[in-house]
C-alpha cells in the first residue's frame, strides 16, 4: 500500500490557523497537498489580519480571535478537528480547544502547535518574552494605533523569494490582546492528544520558553524541524508531511 492511499483511507479534517502579521494566505503551499491526500482542509484569517486587515481596530481582542475560529467551524459544521496553531495562534487555538471541549470531546482530534505560544491557564500572549522585546513591542503598538508592525521576514530564516513574498503580504498585528489572560481548564486541555513543532533552524526568539516548556510539561509529542519560525513558507513539503503523519 502506497503512503498516499493509507492517509486517504481515513479523512481528517484540519483547520489551519496562522500567527500574527499573517492571514490564510500563508499555508498556501500546503493547502493542496493536505487536500490531493484526501483530508478536509480550511484556512482562517483573522480579525484585522491578512485580506481582512481593513477591520482593524485598536480594540481587536483574543476573544475576537477565538470566535473567529469557532464562527468558521460551527458555519462548516465541523468535528474531529485537527487544529493547527502557528506562533501567535498558539494562544488561539488553545482558547477554541477550551471553548469546543465544553461542548463535547467529539469536536477536537487533536492540537497541533507549529513554532507556537503554548500558554498556561492565565498567561498571556507576550508570557515568557524576554524584557527588551516586551518593551520594544509595547513602544511599536503604542506609535502604531495598539497594532504591531511585521519584522523583516529575515528574521524567520527567510530570504530571497520567500522573503519578498512577506514583505508584500504581512500587514500590522492587533496588539490588544499582548498582556491578557487567557483562561482555560487546564486539565481538559491536557487530555487532548497535541504536538509541538519545533522550529530551530534558526530559533526565533519569543518561542524559545515553548520550548523548553514543552519538553517538560507531560503529554506532548515534539517534533524537530530544521526550519526556520515558518515552515509553511520555508519548507512545505517537510510540514505537510509530518502533517499527514498525524491524521
Amino acid at each position: 500500500m502506497t503512503g498516499r492511499a493509507r492517509y486517504s483511507q481515513a479523512m481528517s479534517t484540519f483547520v489551519l490557523v496562522h500567527g500574527a502579521w499573517g492571514g490564510a494566505w500563508i499555508w498556501r503551499r500546503v493547502l493542496g497537498p493536505l487536500r490531493a491526500a484526501g483530508h478536509e482542509v480550511h484556512a482562517v484569517t483573522l480579525t484585522g489580519d491578512g485580506e481582512r486587515a481593513h477591520l482593524r481596530r485598536a480594540d481587536i481582542s483574543l476573544q475576537d480571535h477565538i470566535d473567529d475560529v469557532l464562527g468558521l467551524i460551527d458555519a462548516e459544521e465541523l468535528k474531529d478537528i485537527v487544529l493547527v496553531g502557528h506562533s501567535y495562534a498558539g494562544m488561539v487555538i488553545t482558547g477554541v480547544a477550551d471553548a469546543l471541549l465544553a461542548r463535547g470531546p467529539e469536536h477536537l482530534q487533536q492540537l497541533v502547535y507549529v513554532d507556537a505560544m503554548v500558554p498556561l491557564p492565565g498567561e498571556g500572549w507576550g508570557q515568557g518574552h524576554p524584557p527588551e522585546i516586551v518593551q520594544s513591542r509595547r513602544a511599536l503598538a503604542a506609535a502604531h494605533d495598539n497594532a504591531l508592525p511585521p519584522p523583516d521576514p529575515i528574521d524567520f530564516g527567510l530570504t530571497d523569494d520567500d522573503r519578498a513574498w512577506l514583505l508584500r503580504r504581512q500587514v500590522p498585528h492587533p496588539f490588544g490582546m499582548y498582556r491578557v489572560p487567557l483562561h482555560f481548564d487546564g486539565e481538559r486541555w491536557a487530555r487532548v492528544p497535541r504536538t509541538f513543532i519545533d522550529c530551530h533552524a534558526p530559533a526565533y526568539v519569543t518561542i524559545d520558553a515553548t520550548r523548553k516548556r514543552v519538553r517538560t510539561q507531560a503529554g506532548w509529542r515534539v517534533v524537530e524541524l530544521a526550519t526556520g519560525h515558518c515552515p509553511m513558507v520555508s519548507a512545505p513539503q517537510a510540514l505537510t508531511r509530518i502533517l499527514l503523519d498525524l491524521a
